[in-house]
């Protein structure tokens, strides 16, 4: 019941309560109730049917105070995020692109195979560490509340959005609700789907990819395949593959299993969550 109904319920019920309790009184009760009874009676009804609707309107304004309190506290955490955000991307962000900036003058002046293949590791170092940058502005982006509400986008939303920054239009066969995973376990997916993206943009040289979430019994398993070279080593053992060991360490603390399969074309990186899993 709404605020405004139970507002004029307070101002008609209890008017017309006394009205027609005393209109049975003079008109059919008289003999059977004095008139100091009727008199004494006339308040106490009046007194429990006041405090029915204030009971009724007090807990509609409390419910009402928790939801303002609540939107509040979402709104500053929200704003504190967007602070942080705004300062990774103004301050570390650009001083990494400055960097890289520098790196590159620094390499046309210099001399020698062994000087250039350093600035060849510490320019790939630099960008590894702007993409971390860049996706933990991502992240905070999103709000982690468990509560999702209407003012959170889906993960198919989210998915779809991270693979237009990754420059992949992928095919999405997504049928994981959003109920299924935890605000922190969508943060660390879309953070792993993002590092797979990256990798098959930078290194696979695919023309189709598809990423796949499915759920049953067991638990949730997330599939994304390239048709991409393939893999032919361990990938998580090449030096220039920090991102990779970073997505499989997320995977692991939270208790998941990830994997990366080479395919009769392509590959795939399959993170998977047992139903026993927490």
């Amino acid at each position: 019941m709404s605020y405004k109904q139970i507002k004029w319920m307070i101002l008609i019920i209890p008017t017309l309560a006394v009205g027609i309790w005393e209109y049975a009184r003079h008109a059919f009760l008289m003999p059977y109730i004095s008139m100091k009874v009727g008199n004494f009676l006339t308040p106490v009804f009046l007194f429990f049917i006041s405090m029915t609707l204030l009971s009724m309107l007090f807990r509609r304004l409390e419910q009402v105070q928790e939801e303002l309190n609540r939107e509040r506290a979402e709104k500053a955490a929200l704003e504190e995020r967007d602070l942080l955000a705004r300062e990774l991307h103004d301050g570390i962000a650009q001083s990494l692109f400055l960097l890289s900036v520098k790196m590159d003058r620094a390499e046309s002046r210099g001399r020698g195979a062994r000087e250039s293949a350093d600035f060849q590791e510490l320019r790939k170092s630099v960008h590894e560490v702007n993409r971390y940058v860049r996706q933990a502005i991502a992240n905070l982006r999103y709000p982690e509340s468990p509560e999702e509400g209407e003012y959170q986008a889906s993960m198919r939303s989210r998915i779809e959005l991270t693979a237009k920054e990754t420059l992949i239009q992928p095919w999405i066969e997504w049928s994981i609700p959003d109920a299924a995973l935890s605000a922190k376990e969508k943060v660390e997916l879309l953070a792993c789907i993002r590092e797979a993206l990256l990798n098959i943009h930078k290194h696979a040289h695919a023309t189709k990819v598809t990423i796949k979430g499915t759920l049953d019994g067991r638990g949730w398993t997330v599939f994304v395949d390239d048709n991409g070279r393939g893999i032919h080593t361990d990938p998580f053992h090449l030096k220039d593959r920090y991102g990779l060991r970073i997505m499989k360490e997320r995977a692991e603390e939270l208790g998941w299993k990830m994997l990366i399969l080479p395919m009769q074309r392509g590959s795939r990186v399959e993170i998977r969550k047992e139903a026993h899993n927490h």
